[in-house]
């Protein structure tokens, strides 16, 4: 494989004849790029993180205190960058880490990131926030892999539901996010009161659901006792209408669409889940369990001792708790606690190539990737999130061959310094 030459050439072919790169190559030009195209609570949603957002640098500041040690001499002219997954083989390391309320982004939403990522052959894993239902995203998608995220609902039997659709939707792994069981504090979201749940986006793996608008049904039938009346402004009634769009069949006089937000919002999260509740799942699924928000080593070890099929190296991208460690700081720690007996994937503050290279060779078996292709669905849709992707793999292996190395499995930290 060539990958990194070849859309090298493909560029600068394309600019003998005046055409420049569809997304910028550079990260800062594509992040303000990306800014420009959404909206200023789209951008505070998307690109914000909790607190003073000390956990976002800290991912960065991890990262980068790793350097990579080239080798010279050795034969590099063909390169493999395909990996193994839970029985899957798949032809580079990233993973589309799942990105909720991507409508934010682009109309294209869930469906563009699906057909971008179907391009590659990256698996995609479906937000349990989407703004479009996993059936509709696996139907565009057609054999590509996907996997499906699950936030761990207050209802075990809509949880139950969500790993009957993910099978039978094709999903080929189940990863069940840890550390959202309560909004992080997000100053960009608070300082502006803007949450999309409340208009209704990023809820349509919930509103696309039969145990779900069962209690929706339920809820419209029997209203609990309202709070104090909203006073009717221009925002409380383009608030309404959000919510009618987003909400299936929904109209301006139906109470199914405000029932449904108030119902997500009751239900979306529960902070009791313990270690036990996973054999709720592992009764429910053959599909492999990958937990994802683990940073500590001993959580590791319990996430063994439970039996899980995988663990992700994630702060949640520094959305939940201002101060954490860096995820790549993390790493070294729980691989070696680990000692392959399942993978460990890595996530949280990914921009480059070169991220991708350094996580590998600390140990991780894969890499999540979400905001840089985010930035790329809002600049040019589908076309945009696919470039992206295709950039960072693309430099990946360039510095993979430039660093004498032929593939993944060679990649280790004596390939690092710090």
């Amino acid at each position: 494989m060539n990958l990194g030459r070849d859309t090298q050439s493909s560029i600068y072919r394309a600019g003998a004849s005046g055409r420049l790169p569809i997304v910028p190559t550079d990260w800062h030009a594509l992040e303000t790029s990306a800014k420009r195209r959404m909206s200023p609570a789209a951008w505070a949603y998307i690109a914000g993180s909790s607190g003073s957002e000390q956990t976002s640098a800290n991912n960065r500041n991890a990262l980068d205190a790793w350097q990579i040690v080239p080798r010279v001499l050795r034969d590099v002219a063909e390169r493999d960058l395909g990996i193994d997954l839970f029985g899957h083989h798949y032809p580079t390391p990233l993973i589309a880490a799942p990105v909720g309320v991507i409508e934010l982004a682009h109309r294209e939403a869930d469906i563009g990131v699906g057909r971008a990522t179907a391009a590659l052959g990256i698996p995609y894993i479906f937000s349990g926030q989407a703004s479009r239902p996993m059936e509709e995203v696996a139907q565009i998608m057609g054999d590509a892999p996907r996997w499906f995220q699950l936030y761990w609902s207050t209802s075990d039997e809509l949880v139950a539901s969500f790993v009957d659709r993910a099978e039978a939707s094709g999903a080929q792994a189940l990863v069940v996010t840890l550390d959202t069981h309560m909004l992080g504090w997000r100053p960009r979201d608070l300082d502006i009161a803007y949450l999309p749940f409340i208009r209704g986006m990023g809820i349509a793996q919930y509103t696309s659901d039969p145990v779900f608008r069962q209690l929706v049904a339920e809820r419209s039938a029997h209203p609990r006792p309202a709070g104090p009346k909203p006073r009717i402004t221009p925002e409380t009634i383009r608030t309404l209408f959000a919510m009618t769009r987003n909400y299936p069949g929904g109209t301006l006089r139906s109470p199914e669409p405000r029932a449904a937000v108030e119902t997500f919002l009751d239900i979306f999260s529960r902070s009791s889940l313990t270690w036990d509740n996973l054999a709720f799942l592992r009764e429910r699924t053959t599909l492999p369990i990958v937990l994802k928000g683990i940073l500590h080593p001993d959580d590791a070890s319990l996430a063994l001792d439970h039996g899980v099929d995988g663990i992700v190296v994630s702060n949640h991208a520094g959305r939940q708790i201002d101060g954490a460690i860096g995820s790549a700081a993390a790493l070294p720690g729980i691989v070696e606690r680990v000692a392959g007996r399942v993978p460990v994937l890595f996530d949280s503050g990914v921009r480059s190539g070169s991220d991708v290279f350094r996580a590998l060779a600390l140990g991780a078996s894969g890499v999540l990737v979400g905001r840089p292709y985010t930035y790329g669905l809002a600049i040019a849709g589908a076309a945009g999130a696919e470039a992206v992707l295709r950039n960072i793999v693309a430099e990946f292996d360039l510095i993979l061959g430039l660093s004498g190395h032929r593939n993944v499995a060679e990649l280790t930290p004596d390939a690092l310094t710090k």
